[in-house]
């Protein structure tokens, strides 16, 4: 499954090579890979590469969003080409009750382009997933570009509106039997039914 992120929050085109979010099975889970322009901006946020690294969303990052739009739960899948990642939980719009969880993230960077891969284990996912959204961010300050795969429909733009990456009712339908197959069922997942959400 590719999808590729060729307009801006707000329903521009980019101006630049896309980037692409592919999703295929693996055995405990989904692959996600990225195929990205490197822009190098904002720089390397000096965290430990592998590792979790807090509010990632300030940096140059691609996202991704799986969600069950019957109980607003929804996974949110950061990716940066320095190698960092953040993965949080959440239970209702922008409410996160678990980050910074573990991921096997590799990243190969050129001076143009960076690629990266790792594997989402199912029980990250909250059950159900119904729909789907991704974002890219680059750039500082006022050149800070905000990218979606599903943006706002340019006419239900409010003046003044703002990018935000949690407006839930903008993510398009989302079935992982068109990765699995018609009759496989999504694994139940140990957090989401042992961690009970603080809402």
């Amino acid at each position: 499954m590719d999808f590729k992120i060729e307009h801006t929050w707000d329903g521009f085109p980019v101006t630049h090579e896309p980037v692409l979010v592919r999703l295929s099975p693996s055995d405990r889970g989904v692959m996600m890979e990225v195929s990205a322009p490197f822009f190098n901006d904002p720089p390397d946020p000096l965290g430990e590469p592998g590792k979790p690294f807090n509010e990632l969303w300030d940096y140059e990052v691609v996202e991704a969003f799986f969600l069950n739009d019957r109980t607003e739960q929804y996974l949110e899948v950061e990716l940066c080409p320095h190698g960092q990642h953040l993965v949080l939980l959440l239970s209702g719009r922008r409410n996160v009750w678990k980050q910074g969880l573990a991921l096997s993230f590799q990243v190969s960077r050129g001076e143009t382009k960076w690629e990266g891969k790792t594997c989402l284990p199912w029980c990250y996912f909250p059950p159900n997933v119904t729909k789907f959204n991704s974002f890219a961010v680059h750039g500082s300050k006022d050149k800070r570009h905000y990218e979606a795969l599903y943006p706002v429909p340019q006419h239900e733009l409010q003046q003044g509106q703002k990018p935000d990456f949690h407006l839930l009712e903008y993510f398009k339908p989302f079935n992982f039997n068109t990765l699995f197959g018609e009759e496989w069922k999504q694994p139940e997942s140990d957090l989401w039914l042992i961690e009970k959400p603080d809402i």
